[in-house]
């Protein structure tokens, strides 16, 4: 026990103490949110994938994942690395950088509004991201919070107030930039710690062969199935495990906190070492995490009322490890899900006071400002918008705390709804807008009803749709959505969207 509360107490210290190094750099709204558009490829890439990888995946996805598709759980892991993080750096990272920059956008809803050149998008946007990301941080919360109950005893309330605390200090003292170096710092620790934690859970099952061996004489669910499909290539569901790899790959694309990386990143050439960088990191964590619970069914996980507390399973994995290593998984799952949430409670901060509190008329590259205000006055509003994000920051986190202290469903529940809506909702419109000239106004909008529209139904249904499948439909579906309504609905301003997309000439 002194061991893991020595470490912790010095991963918090170290936490604390970067916030306060970069305090001077959270200032003004673009230091706050973007870090100055500085960031370097290194810092951008473990942003990136911290802010991917949390408890949420190491406790819940991993756990009810790996129960339930066995070895075959690691293609979720590979999807994520070459989905993901690969494509993702890929087909969005130099486009959203050029493009934000010349529209100087700071959040995904003031892409919509200035992009489509309407100030509704911006609002409705901005509600939408605020509202689903509640359910993604209370589910971050969770993960986190049971498995430091497992690792040191204290109850789970506690635990929750505790990283609530923690991460709006570090957060709130340096903006994104405090954020970005944390990140990269967890990075670490979760690279080591998940490389030390599979070798001492195969190693405790008599190694790789053994542990396999093992898993291959569980029978099914199934009897049709029989014994071996949780040891086999594609488990014992392929259909409902693809479902899986879109929502929790093809889902990066379309969150506000993980495409705003690309807004701060500093030029193209990290862009291109940075896709190197997350993908490499995406291979190890998400692969190494959906591996190990792969192995879940060699250990008992607790049962409430009759039903498996998916929850439970990877805490139960990783119980029988001896205390220095518990204290690295406690560190390991500490940093993940302290990156995450400090990434969401700068996300749903930056979105509200940008594009809802101080919703400034913006023009287009090349036109001339009208009224336009002196230095002075401009740096007042500067300064007092950083603080309206403070707040904000500090009341996002409480709802989210609430909602994670009296938690509706599993973790992966909650994740599957909050992304669900999220990138069914602003997935295709924002790909498309990056590429295609032809996506018009109301192509958007529609797009918005339909992915938060499946979602919700489906949730005031009783969830007749699996909500990780449904999160999958609506991501998927956004695409025929925006095409079909742009090809029947009025195209924007040529001269407008020739504007927009001179940045690609340069």
């Amino acid at each position: 026990m002194v061991i893991k509360v020595l470490l912790t107490v010095i991963f918090l210290a170290v936490m604390i103490g970067v916030g306060l190094y970069t305090r001077k750099q959270a200032s003004s709204v673009d230091g706050f949110v973007l870090g100055g558009r500085a960031v370097g490829p290194w810092l951008t890439a473990f942003a990136f994938g911290t802010s991917y990888f949390s408890a949420v995946v190491f406790v819940g996805y991993a756990g009810q994942f790996g129960w339930k598709y066995g070895l075959s759980s690691a293609w979720i892991g590979i999807g994520n690395a070459v989905i993901g993080s690969l494509l993702a750096w890929l087909i969005l990272g130099k486009r959203t950088k050029l493009m934000t920059q010349h529209i100087e956008s700071r959040t995904m809803p003031d892409f919509f509004g200035t992009r489509f050149n309407d100030q509704g998008l911006r609002v409705a946007a901005s509600i939408i991201a605020f509202v689903f990301l509640i359910p993604y941080t209370a589910g971050v919360y969770k993960g986190i919070s049971t498995l430091f109950e497992m690792g040191f005893g204290i109850p789970y309330e506690y635990c929750v107030i505790i990283m609530a605390v923690l991460t709006a200090v570090y957060v709130i003292l340096g903006g994104y930039k405090a954020t970005a170096m944390n990140d990269f710092i967890q990075g670490i620790i979760m690279l080591f710690g998940i490389i030390a934690v599979i070798a001492a859970v195969l190693a405790a099952q008599g190694g790789l062969g053994e542990a396999v061996s093992k898993l291959a004489t569980i029978p099914a669910d199934s009897a049709e199935q029989g014994t071996g499909v949780f040891a086999s290539w594609f488990g014992p569901d392929p259909w409902g495990l693809l479902g899986v790899v879109i929502l929790t790959s093809l889902g990066t694309m379309g969150l506000p906190q993980m495409v705003g990386k690309f807004y701060s990143i500093t030029d193209e050439s990290a862009i291109k070492r940075g896709t190197i960088i997350s993908t490499i990191f995406a291979f190890i964590v998400a692969g190494g995490c959906y591996f190990l619970g792969g192995f879940g069914r060699l250990y008992d996980p607790v049962v409430v009322d009759g039903k498996i507390a998916f929850d439970s399973i990877v805490p139960a994995m990783l119980n029988t490890l001896p205390d220095v290593l518990i204290a690295l998984v406690v560190l390991l799952v500490l940093s993940a899900s302290m990156s995450t949430l400090a990434s969401l409670v700068l996300t749903s901060s930056s979105t509200m006071t940008l594009d809802l509190i101080y919703r400034d008329k913006k023009s287009l590259p090349g036109e001339v400002e009208e009224g336009s205000i002196d230095d002075i006055v401009a740096e007042k509003i500067e300064r007092r918008k950083v603080v309206v994000m403070r707040v904000l920051i500090m009341f996002f986190i409480a709802i989210s705390l609430l909602i994670a202290l009296n938690p509706p469903t599993f973790i992966a529940q909650l994740m599957g709804i909050s992304w669900g809506a999220l990138a069914g909702a602003f997935l295709a419109p924002f790909m498309l807008g990056l590429y295609w000239r032809g996506v018009t106004r109301i192509s958007v909008w529609a797009c918005f009803i339909w992915g938060v529209g499946l979602t919700v139904v489906n949730m005031l249904l009783g969830n007749p749709i699996n909500p990780i499948n449904c999160g999958a439909i609506a991501m998927l579906g956004g695409f025929p959505v925006v095409w079909i309504a742009s090809l029947l609905t009025p195209k924007l301003p040529k001269e407008m969207v020739s504007t927009i997309f001179e940045c690609y000439k340069r």
